[in-house]
Parts: C-alpha cells; structure tokens; sequence
C-alpha cells in the first residue's frame, strides 16, 4: 500500500504553500524592516533578500539529498515491505525532519551571500542578522522536497522578460517597462509550473 506520506502529500502541500506565502508576507517584511535599519537604499535590501531566498532554497535541497541518501542506506538493510524502499524512506524523513540541521544550511547560505557579488553589506554589519528568515525559508524548502513532486523556487535572472504568470509587479516599477530589473521574491513551482508568482521590479 502506498506510504503515509503519500496519503497525506494534498494536506501537506497545502500548508507548506501557505507556509510561503506568510513568509512572502510577514518574515520577509520584518526582515526588510530590520534591514532598512542599516541600509537606505531600497534595491539592495530588496536584493539582498531575494537572494538569501533563493540560496535558502538551494542550500536545503542539498541537505535533504545527503540527508536522503544517509536514510536509504541505513533503511535498505532491513527493509522488507510492504511499501517500496523509496516510499519508506519519504516516511521516515518526513517523521523525523527534526533530524535536519537546518543550522548548517544557515551557515552554508550566509557564506554563499557573503562570496555573492551581485550583494553587499556595510562591514559593520554582517549577514547573520538575517538568520530567523533564512532557517524558516530552509525548514520550509526542506519540507517541501518530501512531496510529491517537490516544489521549488524559479530562476530568475536581472534582465528577463517580464512574465505576468510567473510574477507580480511592485507597487515602484514602471508598468509599461518589458524586462525585469531585478527581483524581490521567487515564484514557487511545482513540476516546471508555477503555482504562486512572485515579485519583481521592471524599468526602462
């Protein structure tokens, strides 16, 4: 029979996209808001954590295929059915995500912003104040490579056509502009499609 997991993938999926957007809306606000403290200029901070989003995401992808094949291996040896190895190994990881050093990930993402030549932080402050929203984003993208399919942020690039399925324009951006000027949050996608845009700002 099909793994526990697997009956409750729409349940959960569910609750992890909502889980995003609160973040989209509130976490990223508070941290845009701790941020303007330090820094004036909107497009920086905007950037700044546009990328500690989408490293965020990376760096938990990561970590859950490590921590996934740790999981087979140790579960292959006894395993016996009735459900597939794979099956299994989604229910164990999913009962036991506390097992995930989501500490490490922070550490891994703030070193990716640091070496990140696109942003840049006044020497007197480092990255690390950033650290609630990062572990949240990385608790969430771990979560959600355990359904089925897993979902994920975009890739954007600066310079990229506008695409009014794929994001929303900010309240600043010149609305008749084509292309992208930067971005301030990741359009969520499942299987290639996205299924919650995200925020970008256009200029000429």
């Amino acid at each position: 029979s099909p793994g526990r997991a697997r009956h409750i993938n729409a349940s959960r999926r569910a609750c992890l996209v909502a889980r995003f957007g609160f973040i989209y809306a509130q976490d990223r606000f508070d941290a845009e808001t701790l941020l303007r403290t330090y820094i004036s200029d909107v497009e920086t901070v905007q950037r700044i954590i546009y990328t500690a989003a989408v490293e965020s995401f990376y760096a938990a992808k990561m970590a859950y295929w490590k921590f996934k094949i740790h999981v087979k291996e140790a579960l292959s040896l006894g395993h016996s059915g009735p459900e597939s190895l794979e099956d299994a190994v989604l229910d164990y990881i999913v009962c036991h995500k506390d097992e995930y050093d989501v500490h490490a990930s922070v550490k891994e993402v703030i070193r990716s912003m640091n070496i990140n030549p696109k942003i840049s932080f006044p020497p007197e402050i480092d990255f690390i104040v950033l650290s609630t929203l990062i572990q949240e984003l990385c608790c969430l993208a771990f979560s959600m490579q355990t359904l089925i399919p897993p979902l994920d942020v975009a890739f954007g690039i600066d310079g990229e056509l506008f695409n009014e399925s794929k994001y929303y324009r900010s309240p600043d951006s010149d609305f008749t502009a084509a292309f992208v000027a930067y971005h301030v949050w990741p359009a969520l996608v499942e299987d290639g499609v996205v299924i919650v845009k995200g925020e970008v700002v256009t200029k000429r």
